[in-house]
């Protein structure tokens, strides 16, 4: 408490305003009772951000100046949501441009050179687990405008004070894993273009751009966003039409039997973890759109800006990666030779650069920068996450923990450049287990207990002793845990229920599906318990 003015009210610990309904946490008081300035909804005006003499407000005061967002997970009073002129262009463009980059295509590829699946069968799995992963980022966009809370706030009706900072703990390692993996992607173009560039050169460009763009909040990526998804669709009709006139595309047919089945699981959860790794962001871009706006339009913008870049990006690369040809030991296959150097950068470099020479590079260098736009969601919303860890993490404005995440990243991306492909393998499923045990308690809270938007007191998201305990929401996350380690096919693990659905030793994944069902289930058994012995909120 030692940087922050003492009030009469103020109170001395966390554990001390627990006791007490009446809590704060907002801008730089964050013990003292709600002050006047503050909403009866718990809404925080944005100038309260730059009052008092403490070293945060100083730090607000620079951020203003320099017409960066001040708001971290404050909730968004209703005149200040000023995101009216276009916002379900913005909602739309925001995924569209997150999507329309490398890092999709190279799931694509994945179908291929890890579970060996043919060229329509992996098409397939990637149509109709696309659709079932952008449903949960499509519904939870709409809680940003009902509510004007960030997804992680909202988190904590769900899961309780405590128990979402475990939830949080996932999303940072996901928000960071995220940024890893793709800056990786966007130098592997950028040494696929240039040689002399090396993958550590290529990692610090990108991630020095994306910080520019996060740094300056939401306005500024919704902006940038706005326009950057054009010139990469531009280069991937060039490939797609370069690609299809070289005729180099092979039908490579799907398998039967137990493989088979492994493999599309498989590669379904990675699909899976990819497209719905954007859900504990979703609400974190609709916070400034009005309170009227209708859920029903903020869904569909949502996801059509999601499924397009997605089965566009993936089927693309699906096709171009059928070229390497079924034989692994190939030597005069460019497409499997330029694979083999560079991954999904190389690939590309095959198809681009032979044809067009320099302006083929020039192609590549811009699908590079494209993962900026795929990293300025998880670098924005880190920073929103790592505050709910406790009053003590809103004492750090939002853009300080932008530039801590970003060196984070930066340090985990470049030791592992060098094996990209199992990293995006692993990760990918990482995500999809968690997220879909997130998804199973969370929608079960909304849909069963709540009842809808209407079962919900949003003042009561900075009141620890007016949210759920949360020991619920925990142990049916424990719950799906366990049904995720049974369903799972990793390389280093396969679960007894995973290696049913495949060909030994691999088997197949269906971890997330399990996770899924048995965390929703599980919940439906604890919830009822909570509320009735422990707390009913």
């Amino acid at each position: 408490m030692s940087a922050y003015r003492k009030e009469p009210d103020l109170y001395e610990s966390e554990k001390d305003l627990e006791k007490n309904p009446v809590d704060a946490g907002v801008g730089n008081v964050p013990y003292q009772k709600r002050p006047s300035y503050v909403d009866a909804d718990g809404a925080v005006p944005g100038e309260s951000f730059e009052l008092g003499d403490t070293w945060y407000a100083k730090m607000q005061r620079l951020a203003g100046k320099l017409k960066m967002e001040q708001r971290g997970i404050e909730r968004v009073p209703e005149n200040e949501r000023t995101d009216s002129k276009h916002p379900l262009l913005n909602t739309g463009s925001m995924w569209l441009a997150a999507n329309m980059v490398i890092s999709s295509f190279a799931i694509g590829a994945l179908g291929k050179s890890i579970w060996f699946l043919g060229t329509a069968d992996a098409m397939l799995v990637v149509l109709f687990f696309n659709l079932i992963g952008t449903l949960p980022v499509c519904y939870f966009s709409c809680f940003g405008p009902v509510f004007g809370l960030r997804q992680m706030v909202l988190s904590r009706f769900w899961f309780g004070w405590h128990g979402v900072k475990i939830i949080a703990v996932f999303n940072v390692l996901a928000c960071i894993g995220w940024s890893s993996v793709n800056v990786i992607v966007g130098a592997q173009l950028l040494n696929a273009v240039n040689s002399d560039v090396p993958g550590w050169a290529g990692i610090i460009i990108i991630a020095f751009c994306t910080v520019l763009v996060t740094l300056f909040g939401y306005k500024v990526v919704h902006a940038y966003e706005f326009w950057s998804w054009i010139p990469t669709f531009i280069i991937f009709m060039i490939l797609l039409g370069q690609y299809a006139h070289s005729g180099a595309f092979m039908d490579i047919p799907m398998g039967v039997g137990t493989s088979e089945i492994g493999g599309v699981l498989s590669f379904g959860a990675t699909v899976y973890g990819f497209a719905t790794g954007w859900t504990p962001y979703a609400a974190d871009y609709t916070v400034y759109q009005k309170s009227t706006q209708s859920k029903r339009k903020v869904f569909f913008a949502t996801w059509l800006g999601l499924i397009i870049p997605l089965l566009f990006t993936e089927m693309l690369g699906v096709a171009v990666m059928s070229a390497t040809g079924t034989d692994p030991e190939a030597t005069d296959n460019i497409y499997l030779n330029g694979y083999k150097a560079a991954g999904s950068g190389g690939l590309i470099g095959a198809v681009l650069i032979p044809p067009m020479g320099n302006f083929g590079r020039f192609c590549l260098v811009i699908l590079a920068l494209s993962i900026i736009a795929n990293n300025c969601p998880n670098i924005y919303s880190v920073s929103l996450t790592v505050q709910v860890f406790g009053r003590w993490t809103q004492r750090l404005p939002r853009f300080i923990w932008t530039l801590v995440a970003t060196g984070v990243y930066i340090a985990i991306a470049i030791p592992g450049y060098s094996h990209f492909e199992t990293v995006l393998e692993n990760f990918m499923n990482f995500i999809g287990y968690w997220l879909a045990i997130y998804e199973g308690v969370a929608l079960m809270e909304h849909f069963v207990f709540r009842r809808g938007f209407k079962g919900y007191i949003p003042e009561h998201y900075d009141h620890p002793n007016e949210l759920p305990l949360g020991l619920a929401a925990v142990a049916a996350f424990c719950v799906g845990i366990a049904g995720v380690v049974l369903g799972m096919s990793q390389v280093w693990f396969v679960g007894p229920i995973g290696l049913l659905c495949g060909e030994a030793p691999f088997g197949g994944d269906v971890g997330f599906e399990l996770g899924f069902s048995w965390a929703a289930v599980s919940y439906l058994v604890f919830r009822p318990l909570e509320k009735r012995y422990l707390r009913d909120a």
